[in-house]
Order: C-alpha cells, then structure tokens, then sequence
C-alpha cells in the first residue's frame, strides 16, 4: 500500500471521528494539533483506524505512537 493511499483513507477516518471536515494530517501531526483529540478521542480513533484498514494495533504501538507518521509506518509495515 503506498503511504498516500494511507494518508488519504487516515483523512476520511480522522474527519469522521473527529467530525471535521477540514483536518489534513501529515506525518508530524499529534494529539496537539488537534483540538478534540483527547484520551477517549484517542480510543475512538485507534477503533476507527483498526476498521478501516482491517487491522489490530498491540498495546505496545498504540503507546508508542508519537505522531500520525508512526501510526502510518505500523499501517504500511502491516499492509
């Protein structure tokens, strides 16, 4: 899967979850750049993220995500 092809579905995912139709993510996005993005966000988000693209984070990547970027290399490594 090539990373823009993730970054376009993490979108959709993000504005849906986030009900923000004008959030754009990078690789350097965090928590901080978004306003909503708090801990319950951040389950809905993993939920979210784990139904688009058919797959289970371990607790391990899900605490050590620093930023959009980590989460898209689990995603790509997965794919």
């Amino acid at each position: 899967m090539e990373k823009s092809e993730v970054f376009e579905r993490l979108n959709n995912v993000f504005r849906d979850v986030f009900d923000d139709d004008t959030i754009v993510v990078k690789e350097e996005t965090t928590s901080k750049d978004i306003e909503d993005w708090d801990s319950l966000e951040h389950i809905n988000l993993i939920v979210a993220v784990e139904q688009e693209f058919g797959m289970k984070f371990n607790m391990n990547e899900v605490t050590t995500m620093k930023n959009v970027g980590d989460m898209v290399n689990i995603i790509i490594s997965r794919s």
